[in-house]
């Protein structure tokens, strides 16, 4: 009498060629850089028994799906959303392909993790304390810089009340670069109200800090590091996206300062 091990059914190519790029896109999306996203990727291929081959664009992913015996190919091209920069999103797919390999996770199973992931989106951190803590990191840049503690509750007020405009706008699928612009202007003219009624003696240090939370520094990060790793096109792209979005911040805070009839100089 012979007993038998009976090993779950491998994915097919096509389910797999899918999911892998709507999980890339997903993950490219929400601010991972090309190597995060290339090892998972074939971290879950390697747990499901398929060969993956993956071409990153700044705005598309282009994977290939083909079986060990090179008998099926299937190819997937996937648009990235268009979503905020989520490190608690970042860590839950990540995780997610730690789960597949580690815990052999099923196809099903993993495809239903991540549809739950994907309707969730970035919310991870809840809004109000997401809000309160961005409010108390640039106060404390604020204080880092020299500002006594008036401009520090000057900065967090124009903080919190710019930071809660860009989350509404960004939920109304308004365009990053005019929510970064419309968020500068509201956080410069509340801290140009700290000269108006001279209620601190660092009123030039609460406004220059006042939009310091808009600074795209995750995607300079990982243009640093896609441009190590030879991801020269997404490199480019995500380095000319920061710089888009500091021209804007700048637009917006001086719009606010001219507004204010504060002077640059």
């Amino acid at each position: 009498m012979t007993s038998t091990i009976c090993k779950p059914i491998r994915p097919g190519s096509r389910q797999v060629c899918v999911f892998l790029g709507r999980y890339g896109a997903l993950l490219l999306g929400c601010g991972a850089t090309c190597i995060r996203l290339q090892k998972n990727i074939d971290r879950i291929a390697r747990t499901w028994g398929v060969r993956v081959s993956i071409t990153i664009m700044p705005r598309h992913l282009h994977v290939t799906v083909t079986d060990p015996d090179g008998s099926d190919l299937f190819t997937s091209i996937e648009a990235v959303p268009h979503c905020s920069v989520s490190f608690s999103l970042n860590t839950r797919l990540s995780r997610l392909s730690w789960e597949v390999a580690d815990c052999q996770l099923g196809y099903d199973e993993t495809l239903s993790r991540f549809k739950h992931m994907e309707s969730k989106g970035a919310g991870g951190l809840a809004f109000i304390p997401e809000l309160l803590l961005v409010g108390c990191a640039n106060a404390s840049f604020c204080r880092l810089f020299g500002g006594d503690f008036v401009a520090m509750v000057i900065v967090a007020v124009a903080t919190l009340a710019g930071y809660y405009l860009k989350i509404s706008l960004l939920r109304r699928n308004v365009d990053l670069r005019v929510a970064v612009m419309t968020c500068a202007f509201v956080s410069s003219v509340i801290a140009a109200g700290d000269t108006l009624f001279s209620m601190s003696t660092t009123s030039d240090i609460s406004l220059g800090t006042s939009a310091l939370y808009l600074v795209p520094g995750v995607p300079l990060l990982n243009s640093f590091s896609d441009l190590l790793y030879r991801h020269y096109i997404c490199a480019v792209s995500r380095f000319l996206d920061a710089a888009v979005l500091t021209v804007c911040l700048s637009v917006g805070l001086c719009a606010g300062m001219l507004l204010m009839n504060r002077g640059m100089f």
